[in-house]
């Protein structure tokens, strides 16, 4: 699994037993969650071996639209940012987006535009204070693919 963490940045662990019933990680590893976590250094993939569920973003699960901006903003980290590369300044763009879109019904164009800008100039790709036009095209020129996820939402968006 892959984990964005505020001091670490974008790390792959290994949840082993995760699939158990019993298991005392199942229940607090879920896409979207924001999380407290232990894992043991290894010669290869790091092992998690303590999790605890610091906000879960449950709505975010319940709306087929939430669930696909989240994904795109999930996305967009992960293309952006490599492995063990450091971003304070992202992670909490990701959490306020997350809060955002939790308590936002509309326009949830707008606040992919706002997520798109405020993740290029943190990274230094785009200027501060410029506007940013055709942000979807700026931010594949940039990641230097397609973002798989936008697909689906323009789907559900139209």
């Amino acid at each position: 699994m892959v984990v964005f963490s505020r001091g670490q940045g974008k790390i792959s662990l290994i949840a082993k037993g995760i699939r158990q019933l019993k298991s005392k990680k199942r229940g607090s590893l879920e896409v979207f969650s924001q999380i407290n976590f232990q894992a043991t250094k290894t010669k290869s993939i790091d092992i998690l071996t303590e999790v605890e569920i610091k906000n879960s973003f449950l709505s975010l699960r319940k709306d087929l639209k939430k669930v696909a901006m989240a994904y795109y903003f999930v996305e967009v980290i992960g293309r952006s940012l490599g492995e063990n590369q450091k971003s304070e300044k992202v992670f909490d763009i990701l959490l306020e987006s997350f809060e955002e879109l939790k308590v936002r019904e509309t326009q949830l164009r707008d606040l992919k535009e706002k997520f798109i800008y405020r993740v290029l100039v943190a990274l230094g790709f785009w200027p501060k204070g410029e506007k940013l036009e055709n942000a979807d095209l700026i931010l594949e020129e940039v990641l230097e693919r397609r973002v798989n996820s936008a697909r689906v939402g323009k789907k559900l968006f139209s």
